[in-house]
């Protein structure tokens, strides 16, 4: 027996290269840790998961009325399989949908599809009781209708003993309720924590002798060399390096294609720039659900997202080109390169920062966005800068939500993801490609340490103040 633990956790010295520290190469790390691969994540900044504006998990896709029923259990299964992972990470509060009378639109198609992704979710906890992640299957969604609010609204929150009407109770005090089409939706899609994924995968890798995670390390080119990739690199002093790997992961983000196109792969791809902002609203002192309030995507009436989090901080998107997009956001690869070329100024957003100003004045947009529906919102100020960075689709479909990995040859795969919860679907495969051609054991394992919830919220915490961001944001909730 004991010969076989020792088997078990054995390195495989097998060399990979991981190169990007987002949500996809920190899971990418982790994963191949786990499996006792000897690698080294190359990352250009100081930190792990350090990227576009993480805070939902799509568990169902019910943000989108406009993808299709297999993205959206696609888009679920990854979900429950990123809380088992990342379980520190996930804000436990439930999402309301809502359609104001305005938009020409409606929540039926989101309805209809509600009670398959329900029975799915069914189905994966009857498979695994583990995968019981987002509550009772039969509690997956609840819809309210305009008498259930009204009578909610006169009904006192410390009376309140169901669970979701008390995360409805101060939607019902607060949403402007003669606006809203009906029924709205109450559904299990959480929130993430970026900080505390981030410090999730770094306190887990911190000490794993077979993974180095090479912060302020800018790979400047990626070259064949017949058995694997020779990586070269900027390190953290200025020098010029390079490593020999087996393996190479591109997981650089909005920067994949710069990857793709030292690689000599060709590649199509859309490269999208979002921004979402902080707002800071005490005035509540419940607990609030995050509230989507739908509309036509790029008009002055797109999607309204407030995302809540202790402290009396919000996140908030507003799918307007004066909010969330931007003019010249969506962006596309060519046939001379793989790598979509986003404006400078949003790239300097990106890696430098914003101008207070302009923070300013695009959170104060948001924040009269959704006081349209939810009046005293208006009282909300600025809580903070900016959080903002470019997410790649692969293909030429912007609406694309559901994506994972791409192999060229046998040793390069690019992660692709969309959505965060596509990560650990993407690193997955690449295992399963491993195995198949005989570089890795299907029983290998090495366990890694797991921190415990409260190291997890301390770094994270500190992450989001070395990153210039309120502590709230770090702080679990639910």
């Amino acid at each position: 027996m004991e010969q076989h633990r020792q088997q078990q956790t054995q390195v495989n010295r097998f060399r990979v290269a991981v190169i990007g520290g987002g949500v996809a190469g920190a899971t990418a790390a982790l994963r191949l840790a786990e499996r006792g691969i000897d690698t080294q994540l190359f990352e250009a900044g100081t930190g792990l998961v350090n990227g576009p504006p993480i805070c939902h998990l799509h568990a169902g896709g019910n943000l989108y009325r406009e993808i299709s029923l297999d993205q959206c259990l696609t888009l679920l299964e990854q979900s429950v399989a990123t809380v088992r992972m990342y379980p520190h990470s996930v804000n436990r509060r439930p999402t309301v949908l809502a359609v104001p009378q305005q938009d020409k639109g409606s929540l039926d198609s989101v309805i209809a599809r509600l009670e398959t992704l329900q029975a799915r979710y069914a189905q994966l906890v009857e498979m695994d009781n583990a995968n019981k992640v987002m509550g009772e299957p039969e509690e997956y969604f609840r819809l309210f209708h305009q008498a259930d609010l009204a009578a909610l609204k006169q009904r006192d929150y410390e009376s309140l003993t169901d669970a979701a009407e008390r995360w409805m109770w101060p939607v019902a005090q607060s949403l402007r309720l003669d606006s809203m089409k009906y029924p709205l939706v109450l559904v299990q899609e959480y929130g993430l924590s970026v900080f505390r994924l981030a410090a999730e995968a770094q306190l887990a890798l911190a000490d794993v002798s077979h993974c180095q995670l090479a912060f302020n390390h800018k790979v400047i080119n990626t070259q064949a060399n017949g058995a694997g990739w020779t990586v070269t690199y900027q390190d953290a002093h200025g020098q010029v390096q390079s490593t020999d790997v087996d393996y190479l992961i591109n997981a650089a983000g909005f920067r994949t294609g710069t990857i793709d196109d030292q690689a000599g792969f060709a590649r199509r791809r859309l490269v999208e720039y979002k921004a979402a902002y902080i707002a800071h609203w005490p005035s509540s002192t419940c607990q609030w659900p995050e509230i989507i309030v739908h509309g036509e995507r790029g008009t002055p009436q797109g999607m309204a997202q407030l995302t809540p989090y202790p402290d009396g901080f919000f996140q908030l998107h507003g799918m307007t080109k004066d909010i969330t997009l931007f003019e010249g956001g969506l962006v596309s690869s060519t046939h001379d390169s793989a790598q979509p070329a986003v404006a400078a100024e949003y790239v300097k957003n990106i890696d430098q920062g914003w101008s207070w100003s302009h923070a300013c004045e695009r959170t104060e947009r948001a924040i009269a966005h959704f006081a349209q529906w939810l009046p005293d919102f208006q009282d909300a100020e600025v809580g903070g800068k900016p959080l903002c960075g470019a997410q790649q689709i692969p293909g030429e479909d912007p609406s694309l939500r559901a994506s994972d990995v791409s192999f060229d040859g046998e040793r390069y795969a690019r992660l692709e993801i969309v959505k965060a919860s596509s990560a650990l679907t993407a690193i997955n495969k690449v295992l399963s490609h491993f195995e198949d051609v005989g570089w890795l054991s299907p029983d290998a394992t090495y366990p890694l340490p797991r921190p415990s919830h409260a190291q997890i919220v301390a770094t994270a915490c500190q992450l989001a103040t070395e990153r210039g961001y309120p502590e709230g944001l770090a702080k679990p909730v639910g």
